[in-house]
């Protein structure tokens, strides 16, 4: 688990720019927060475990503008993720955001998920957040200063069908971070933790996730762009004081609708949620439940899925949801 640090030596990194951390940076929503973070000259710790993401995406935040500093290490070992950070500090002195990101899902009835496979996704995206909270809390309440941010989703309040061990996870993910935000606010901590709830993107993730499905798994319409997501995040990174940010008009409907009439949500899901979460065809990589699809042998799948060809790259929601104090004055 040795950090390589892009291209330069650690002793060239510049002293400017906030030092970020973004689990799960390989692909995906997390490739595009950390691409986003070194577009404003950010130095950005990339941590995940596939390597082959890993090098791609330290290769793109320095062309981008940042300094990239990859660290291998897989979330669901708390160990390894404490020793993570203690790398990030090593090389940049301190963190001044975490973005705890990384996943792990599987796209089957709950009764064909095994009890190990269950235990794994929970490992990797609950406890995987736990224990990325607690190494960035480490550093952070001694300097009294620092930004956590839980990328969420609308899942985190609405459970659907086929994904009852990601479900689950988001779920956890919100009640620890309202009863950790609790407990700072008690405290006067000038430490902030926010959470992004998000739609459904266009990531990779479909192409590598375990499914027991007939033909593909698919993100539930209407989909949009990663860099969606990677705006939410950054912002939020930089106004933490708010405790939460939906992105996305899905989201807003969603989160809206479940707490209105959540019922009706059960069976209209009953009757869809099944049919919409799958597609024709083949899946691609293999499943990176226990091993990453970009490791040995593998591949860098980049930020972006197979559906830019639907996938909407913004809209007016994403900004109301930036700008909500503006336009309430």
């Amino acid at each position: 688990m040795t950090p390589v640090v892009g291209l330069r030596e650690r002793a060239a990194l510049p002293k400017h720019g906030r030092a970020v951390v973004v689990t799960g940076a390989s692909g995906g929503v997390g490739r595009a927060a950390a691409l986003a973070f070194a577009a404003r000259g950010d130095r950005v710790a990339l941590l995940a475990r596939g390597r082959e993401g890993l090098a791609a995406a330290a290769d793109e935040v320095q062309r981008a503008g940042g300094e990239a500093l990859v660290v291998t290490v897989d979330m669901a070992d708390a160990k390894a993720v404490d020793d993570a950070a203690q790398q990030v500090v090593d090389a940049f002195g301190h963190i001044d955001v975490w973005v705890n990101n990384a996943f792990a899902g599987i796209f089957a009835p709950f009764t064909e998920i095994t009890p190990d496979e269950f235990r794994r996704v929970t490992e990797v995206t609950y406890l995987g957040y736990v224990s990325g909270t607690r190494a960035a809390l480490r550093h952070m309440l001694p300097r009294d200063r620092g930004t956590i941010v839980q990328v969420g989703s609308a899942l985190a309040y609405r459970g659907v069908p086929l994904q009852s061990a990601y479900c689950g996870a988001k779920h956890a993910i919100q009640g620890f971070n309202e009863s950790l935000r609790c407990e700072l606010l008690r405290d006067g901590s000038r430490v902030r933790t926010t959470m992004v709830q998000l739609p459904a993107l266009n990531t990779p993730q479909f192409d590598w996730v375990l499914s027991r499905l007939p033909g593909r798994a698919r993100p539930v319409a209407p989909v949009y762009q990663p860099e969606v997501a990677a705006r939410a995040i950054v912002h939020a990174a930089g106004h933490a004081r708010r405790r939460e940010y939906w992105v996305g008009g899905s989201t807003v409907a969603t989160l809206v609708a479940n707490a209105v009439v959540p019922g009706f949500l059960d069976r209209y899901l009953a009757r869809t949620g099944f049919e919409a979460q799958r597609e024709e065809g083949e899946q691609v990589g293999p499943a990176n439940l226990w091993t990453p699809a970009d490791g040995l042998r593998g591949r860098d799948f980049g930020a972006h899925g197979r559906f830019d060809g639907e996938a909407c790259a913004g809209g007016p929601q994403e900004w109301l949801s930036r700008n909500r104090e503006r336009v309430g004055r």
